[in-house]
């Protein structure tokens, strides 16, 4: 990715554009989510289609297995997601709570906190006592301050629902790659594979590029490293579906 020059960074670092910027409501980060679902329904599909080849199931049984691992990973993985945000969301809430109470009774102590806090930050005299007086002035500010600095809490950008959803639909649009060659019963088990290797390679590289066109990271690089993640999960699915069916001696 090319530098900003310098004429765009002015531009950007204009009073008026900081303060757009500044004022502008953050909003929920949903790509994360996205990223991990379409990953992970990638490799929850792929390593199915592979187990199954690996233990010489018919491609029926392996679509099946597919969809049914889709469709239940999917649901799981988005309400566990869910529920991970949710309960971050909560116990920022008591901190919160926990930390207005503190003002209330020992606010003197909460001032203390705020001024060693930014006495660690190189504050000193006159300057330090003028930040202290400044924060404490508005009880929110003074809370959302305790919370990012003393917690290292980010109250801001968290929707349980929204990254359920991204979650969920990620992983059932990207899982869903490699499964369709298995609805083709004409191509023939070998090929079906092979099809359904090449479109989850794809995937993890797509899903590589993107991530590093959002996050600024070498385009080729985080593809190549998606694509040898998911390759080393499918990889270890065949594996132990051959050996499955070598030890149990399974015969479709």
């Amino acid at each position: 990715m090319s530098k900003p020059t310098r004429e765009s960074l002015a531009h950007e670092h204009h009073p008026e554009a900081i303060r757009r910027r500044l004022n502008t409501a953050e909003t929920p980060r949903t790509l994360p989510d996205a990223i991990l679902g379409g990953i992970d329904g990638c490799v929850t599909t792929f390593a199915v289609v592979s187990g199954a080849f690996g233990a010489g199931f018919s491609s029926t049984v392996a679509l099946v297995l597919g969809v049914a691992n889709l469709l239940a990973d999917g649901f799981s993985m988005a309400i566990s997601n869910f529920e991970a945000i949710q309960a971050e969301r909560e116990y920022i809430e008591d901190v919160s709570r926990s930390e207005r109470r503190h003002i209330d009774l020992v606010p003197e102590g909460e001032r203390e906190e705020i001024r060693q806090i930014f006495q660690r930050k190189g504050f000193s005299g006159e300057t330090l006592e003028r930040v202290v007086e400044t924060l404490t002035q508005n009880r929110e500010v003074w809370v959302e301050t305790m919370l990012k600095e003393e917690h290292g809490l980010q109250p801001a950008g968290l929707s349980p629902w929204r990254s359920a959803l991204a979650t969920f639909l990620a992983f059932m649009t990207v899982g869903a790659m490699p499964l369709i060659p298995y609805a083709f019963h004409g191509m023939g088990a070998t090929r079906q594979f092979a099809a359904s290797l090449a479109i989850a390679a794809l995937m993890f590289f797509l899903i590589g590029m993107g991530k590093s066109l959002v996050y600024h990271r070498p385009i080729l690089r985080s593809g190549l490293r998606t694509l040898l993640m998911g390759g080393a999960a499918a990889g270890l699915a065949f594996a132990t579906g051959h050996l499955a069916q070598l030890l149990f001696g399974i015969d479709i």
